[in-house]
């Protein structure tokens, strides 16, 4: 096991051939643009310019299908120490985590490396991460990591923050689709969870990725990645980077806002660069409908000559195909093409 996990044998002089990519799908030189996506200050929603937020949020969410948010309420110190503790998880000893690697996909804590379909794969991706389930926080922070010590009371503390903030946007979002209030929280965002990731500095970043180009299938992501770029989003069939912002964090949204929204809004492609001199780690949150939630576009959108573009669908059945579509390729970005109403 600990031969799969990247940050416990890499040496830092070599790509393992089973970790270069395709050159179709390289990053190349990683002299790329900077994205440009819009710098939200969630403070200003609280008064007089909330329109303006929410008009800022729609724009972006139609354009890029990602944001980044400040002044949002969560504490820097929140932020700060969440972040060490991560970065801790991932010094510790192998010996120390061990016990948490699997590959099984539906345990509530979980190590695993690459993708959560590494024993498929014909090529792996320069990844470990810790992932974990959220929601109830009480029932389920018993299977998170006992070390560091305070890794319960810091990341107890830091989900429940982030959760609220997601919420929070969720309820901008729900304004600007002109949707029923408290729509959006009316089982579409009930679980949540976290994937801590961890990209150990990478010999060669030019033949590798940290994670291939993908969709996320849930409904809204926060991601809190740090002072070291990485992350990459597709606009107009280019790959830019979203340079950090300090303590922001970038949202975006997932296949199921896509839905909802009857397309109006966009979950973008994205996918993660390696760095050769140092590591990053972030932390993800998800946001997501229940197992057993129906999903289908909100009727209060179809409207005005406007027809469905997707069927409605259970959401455990998405997920399902979605991890369907994945094994063919972690990087498939088809699956609404099976939930598509075929005109």
């Amino acid at each position: 096991m600990e031969k799969k996990i990247v940050s416990s044998w890499f040496n830092g002089k070599c790509l393992p051939e089973n970790y270069i990519i395709p050159p179709e799908k390289r990053p190349g030189e990683l002299c790329v643009p900077t994205c440009e996506i819009p710098i939200i200050d969630l403070s200003k929603a609280k008064g007089n310019e909330r329109e303006i937020i929410i008009d800022q949020i729609m724009e972006a969410c139609k354009k890029f299908g990602f944001f980044q948010v400040i002044n949002h309420g969560v504490e820097k110190d929140i932020m700060d120490e969440a972040m060490k503790v991560f970065m801790e998880f991932f010094e510790l000893p192998y010996e120390e985590k061990s016990h948490l690697y699997s590959e099984e996909s539906n345990v509530k804590c979980r190590l695993y490396t690459s993708s959560y379909n590494y024993a498929n794969e014909d090529i792996h991706y320069w990844r470990d991460c810790l992932k974990h389930t959220c929601t109830p926080l009480k029932d389920c922070i018993h299977y998170w990591p006992q070390k560091p010590s305070r890794y319960w009371k810091v990341v107890g503390e830091y989900s429940t923050r982030v959760r609220e903030l997601g919420l929070r946007i969720l309820e901008l979002i729900n304004e600007g689709l002109k949707l029923e209030e408290g729509y959006l929280r009316k089982g579409y965002s009930e679980e949540s969870f976290m994937s801590v990731n961890h990209y150990p500095p990478c010999p060669d970043p030019r033949l590798t990725l940290g994670l291939p180009k993908h969709c996320d299938p849930n409904l809204i992501t926060l991601l809190l990645q740090g002072n070291i770029p990485g992350l990459q989003v597709c606009v107009d069939n280019q790959w830019l980077l979203i340079q950090p912002s300090p303590h922001a964090f970038v949202v975006n949204m997932g296949f199921q806002m896509q839905v909802i929204s009857n397309g109006k809004l966009k979950s973008a492609e994205h996918r993660v660069v390696t760095n050769a001199h140092k590591a990053r780690t972030t932390a993800a949150f998800f946001i997501l409908p229940s197992k057993d939630k129906i999903i289908q576009p909100a009727k209060s959108l179809i409207k005005n000559g406007d027809s469905p573009l997707f069927k409605q669908f259970q959401y455990a059945d998405f997920v399902e195909t979605f991890k369907a579509c994945s094994v063919k390729g972690p990087e498939s970005t088809t699956v609404l093409d099976h939930f598509k109403i075929k005109i």
